[in-house]
């Protein structure tokens, strides 16, 4: 079969997915976001910038690598877990096809359930809120030198930067399962330590770290500083472009190298 995307391949995988147990699992940081912003959101009063704290730094950095974590390690994990990849690298099907197959399958459901509940939770917020740009009146009030960001703006933006998310972690997320059969811990070690922690308190971090390549591209559209992005949007876009690239090419050769010893390399 020709081509990198292999429609059999691609139904069998996302069958396989979506019935699998862990797939209960998909829907429940998605869900968590969803409610806490609707909590939020009849508590709080209005001009205070929550919305980009909670789906800024809980969405691109829990929600949707958690996501794309448990979808990306079961495209490709689980079939290398039991011995049933063998009967898949068996096949004429390429190694390259077989990796942008189950790449673009574990991209559209964190989509789905990360990229669209982002999207959901920004519009249910209300919208965003900035510092004004010009001089403070005197006596206006606490509210005074905040500007709104309409809900629509501010979903949008928050939906561009979850997108690339969501396909940056799914090609990481590939190639780890390519090379251990502990994606899934290492996985998890990689967002609680490297993207949760480290990148929202060590600067040079930020320069690997795919949460910021969203938070930069949303921050693009948006000027909020309030989002804390660490990256302009053209550092994220092609630092983003790069790490896919990277990511899914070693997973390639990993997937090559199973077939030549049996097992990953």
């Amino acid at each position: 079969m020709s081509g990198l995307f292999n429609p059999t391949v691609a139904w069998i995988t996302l069958r396989a997915t979506v019935s699998r147990k862990r797939a209960l699992l998909f829907a429940l940081p998605a869900v968590i976001l969803i409610l806490l912003t609707v909590a939020l959101r009849a508590s709080r009063p209005p001009m205070r910038p929550w919305p980009s704290h909670v789906l800024g730094t809980f969405g691109f950095s829990v929600l949707i690598p958690l996501t794309a974590l448990i979808i990306g390690t079961s495209v490709l994990g689980a079939e290398i877990d039991d011995g049933s990849i063998v009967h898949l690298l068996a096949t004429p099907v390429r190694r390259s096809s077989v990796v942008v197959t189950k790449f673009v399958i574990a991209t559209g459901l964190t989509i789905v359930f990360a990229a669209i509940p982002e999207l959901i939770a920004a519009l249910i917020s209300g919208g965003g809120v900035i510092p004004a740009s010009g001089p403070v009146p005197a006596g206006g009030g606490p509210d005074a030198g905040l500007v709104t960001i309409s809900a629509g703006k501010f979903a949008v933006a928050l939906f561009v930067g979850a997108l690339a998310c969501s396909v940056i972690y799914n090609a990481v997320f590939v190639m780890v399962s390519a090379a251990t059969t502990r994606a899934i811990a290492v996985g998890l070690l990689y967002v609680l330590v490297w993207e949760t922690l480290l990148s929202n308190f060590v600067s040079g971090v930020k320069l690997l770290s795919v949460s910021h390549y969203g938070l930069g591209i949303a921050n693009g559209i948006l000027n909020d500083p309030v989002l804390e992005a660490g990256l302009g949007v053209l550092t994220s876009v092609v630092m983003g472009a790069i790490v896919t690239v990277a990511a899914l090419v070693l997973a390639v050769n990993l997937l090559s190298s199973f077939t030549l010893k049996g097992e990953p390399a």
